[in-house]
């Protein structure tokens, strides 16, 4: 997969922080485009961005220690750091690290849910069962995130197996992008089911960055 950000952890110094006030996200990368757009648009100057890959969410047990290791690698270097992750599939065990560390993350169970908001994700569950997701990264990364590690191109039949009990694929867009709404109804094509488009923007993700990192 390629990406023009950081999907992977950076060291503090390669951020340098030179003065007090200075702000850590430590972000899933499935995340950094959004992120860096937020803090570009609002001046959040203060901020400082460091990822772990995407790929995590393809085995979420090992979610927490990764987070726990980049909190505890950058705790003297910033005033505060925030953890840009939803629950993410680790069964309240990032919550235990963020509690042992003095850290706070993004509400919701996973990303789909902060980008409409968490009611109105709610409303689209009890709308209809079996929504398959994408965001604007999976989208992008259709292949490499879900194609290649369930082997669909080797093992196509497979695609029943997975899938036979999703009703539709749900794309909700963080940018308007007529390419990434045509990688969207490919995705929906190959796993042959119909396609909704729901633009969403940020969601909660800029109150968090933004109500979460005044100085």
């Amino acid at each position: 997969m390629t990406s023009d950000v950081p999907l992977f952890p950076l060291a503090p110094h390669e951020y340098a922080p030179s003065s007090i006030g200075r702000v850590l996200v430590i972000a899933c990368g499935a995340l950094a485009r959004e992120i860096i757009a937020i803090r570009d648009a609002n001046g959040l100057d203060h901020i400082d961005l460091t990822c772990l890959p995407a790929q995590l969410h393809n085995t979420p047990d090992k979610i927490p220690e990764a987070v726990r290791e980049a909190i505890d690698r950058n705790r003297d270097s910033y005033d505060d750091i925030l953890v840009a992750y939803a629950d993410c599939g680790t069964g309240g065990r990032l919550d235990e690290v963020l509690r042992e560390t003095g850290t706070r993350r993004l509400e919701g169970a996973h990303c789909y849910a902060f980008f409409t908001g968490l009611d109105a994700f709610d409303a689209l569950e009890d709308d209809q069962l079996g929504s398959f997701y994408l965001t604007d990264f999976l989208a992008r990364h259709f292949r490499t995130m879900v194609i290649e590690p369930l082997g669909l191109d080797w093992h196509p039949h497979l695609r029943n197996m997975y899938f036979e009990h999703y009703t539709r694929v749900l794309y909700i867009s963080q940018t308007k992008d007529p390419a990434l709404e045509q990688a969207a109804r490919a995705a929906a094509e190959r796993l042959q089911l119909p396609l909704e488009i729901h633009h969403t923007g940020y969601g909660l993700l800029t109150s968090f960055l933004d109500d979460g990192t005044e100085t």
